[in-house]
């Protein structure tokens, strides 16, 4: 399979590394190649068979606008445009690609979206709730986009909308630690996801792009990640 990968940072440098063991050809274009999406044109796309994302919110509804328009499935693990999320979704379906979006591609953080979808009853039950995420002091958004998917998971599984409040920390060089806390007078329920490194988010991303190969339509990760 040829992709196309935007971005050099370290999510993308590891997601290079690893669409070439799986023996993948990937060209990898970084922000001074493809200032304002100039690269992202359909005679450089021609053979390209996906393009993965992992650049900055600033300029990635550009990206994924000017691939869509272009034809070309999309693999999108850079956040900050969810805002924008129904129109992209339109979009994809009128050009008719396919695409696949998430806050995180790890397995380890699906599966404890999931868990913490289940604990969500215990904010009817009288349970507090607070999310917890810490990464390396560079990061620039904040809250994390998977912070996010799990305040979001929670609200749309208890009903409930307050409550449930994010506390971003930006230090050292931590990779990724998501911790979900649900108290109550009587005792307190701890879910917590730390990543060791970032080769679970890569293969998550490999896997995805292997997967939307293809196909069309739009997709969350959450929805999928079991296909693969």
């Amino acid at each position: 399979m040829n992709i196309l990968l935007l971005g050099r940072g370290k999510t993308g440098s590891l997601v290079a590394e690893v669409s070439r063991q799986r023996g993948h050809d990937i060209r990898v274009a970084g922000a001074a190649e493809n200032a304002g999406a100039a690269l992202l044109v359909p005679e450089n796309l021609r053979g390209i068979d996906v393009v993965i994302d992992f650049t900055a919110p600033s300029c990635v509804l550009a990206h994924i606008e000017a691939c869509v328009e272009a034809g070309k499935n999309m693999v999108v693990g850079t956040t900050g445009w969810y805002g924008e999320m129904d129109r992209i979704r339109k979009l994809v379906e009128r050009q008719i690609t396919g695409f696949v979006y998430a806050a995180n591609f790890s397995v380890g953080v699906n599966l404890f979206l999931d868990v913490a979808r289940a604990a969500a009853a215990a904010l009817q039950h009288g349970y507090g709730g607070q999310i917890f995420e810490r990464h390396y002091a560079h990061k620039k958004d904040a809250p994390s986009g998977t912070a996010i998917a799990i305040q979001r998971v929670i609200r749309e599984s208890s009903g409930q909308s307050d409550n449930l409040g994010i506390i971003s920390l930006r230090e050292g060089d931590v990779v990724g630690m998501h911790e979900l806390t649900l108290d109550s007078p009587a005792d307190t329920i701890y879910i917590c996801h730390d990543a060791k490194s970032r080769q679970g988010f890569a293969d998550g991303a490999v896997r995805a792009a292997e997967w939307i190969a293809g196909k069309k339509g739009f997709y969350d990760f959450k929805d999928v990640w079991r296909e693969l």
